[in-house]
């Protein structure tokens, strides 16, 4: 088990993680009507940074207005929390933080309004590489991405995520490290957590947000930065065989980062190993997190 904190923010006040409860009857439980952010903070030489702590605190807010869920906090107050859980914990090194809301005493009333109770708790944990930063295998999934003709596809509800733990199930079994998943339409729309990105002919190539695909933080960050490498991007519609055919290919996400992709199925990507590319997107990115990048500072946060 992954070893939290001592502290946790709960509703406003810090408490041990052993004393932050909630009944078995919270609405959360039973319906999904959770909201969450995946933040990490880095450390460097000198300070922790919280990589765009406005932009997933924005996120965060946004994911619930889609089911009229109230985060009754404003931003400030979630990312003074933020900074504050840190400070109050001590941490020294790089960690992952999870905030997040959800319904609490609401009967089995499945009309969520915006008057429904609400609770907030945020906690934080140290955390390493999700993935091997070699290269990792993949398969395309058995299951598709659910689309908004069904549910929210830009809303980080924990119940929307039953669909991504049906894909790692999926992988696992199959002897993969991750999961792709399809779009109702049969194009590329992304993995279990994390974008999906292709290379080829020096062209960055990721599926549009019309494929099912999250906005996700840090995709939005590469689409920016690698201008700066010289490469161009390009946002389109993917199909399985331009994917397998690709020269690189490589997930993004604030838990996998960047993660190299080195065989989809049985089809080893190039050579097998870590593109070049990639291996330079893995660096600008590693520099701008760990506020190396002037030109990015306005990215980062400092804690201390």
């Amino acid at each position: 088990m992954t070893a939290i904190s001592k502290y946790i923010w709960f509703d406003g006040k810090f408490l041990t993680h052993d004393k932050a409860k909630v009944p078995v009857t919270t609405h959360a439980i039973h319906y999904g009507t959770s909201i969450f952010e995946g933040i990490r903070a880095y450390k460097n030489e000198e300070n922790l940074f919280i990589f765009r702590l406005n932009e997933h605190v924005k996120r965060f807010r946004n994911s619930g207005k889609y089911y009229n869920i109230s985060l009754r906090f404003s931003d400030n107050e979630i990312k003074k929390a933020i900074i504050n859980l840190c400070r109050k914990n001590k941490i020294k090194k790089s960690c992952y933080i999870r905030p997040f809301y959800f319904v609490g005493q609401y009967g089995i009333n499945l009309h969520v309004t915006k008057k429904a109770p609400t609770h907030v708790a945020i906690f934080s944990f140290p955390f390493g590489d999700l993935f091997n930063k070699n290269g990792i295998t993949s398969c395309i999934s058995i299951w598709r991405k659910f689309s908004d003709a069904s549910t929210p596809t830009q809303a980080k509800m924990g119940g929307n995520y039953l669909n991504s733990i049906l894909a790692t199930q999926d992988a696992k079994n199959r002897g993969f490290d991750e999961a792709i998943l399809l779009d109702k339409n049969g194009y590329v729309s992304e993995a279990p957590g994390e974008n999906i990105f292709i290379i080829k002919n020096n062209t960055l190539f990721t599926p549009p947000l019309s494929s099912s695909a999250l906005d996700g933080i840090t995709r939005r960050s590469i689409l920016t930065f690698s201008k700066d490498l010289g490469l161009k991007t390009k946002i389109k519609n993917i199909t399985k065989e331009e994917l397998k055919s690709a020269n690189e290919v490589f997930l993004s996400g604030t838990a996998a980062e960047i993660t190299p992709i080195i065989q989809i199925d049985k089809k080893k990507i190039s050579s097998g190993k870590i593109g070049n590319l990639t291996k330079t997107i893995m660096e600008k990115y590693h520099d701008i997190v760990m506020n190396k990048s002037k030109k990015y500072s306005k990215w980062v946060t400092p804690v201390y």
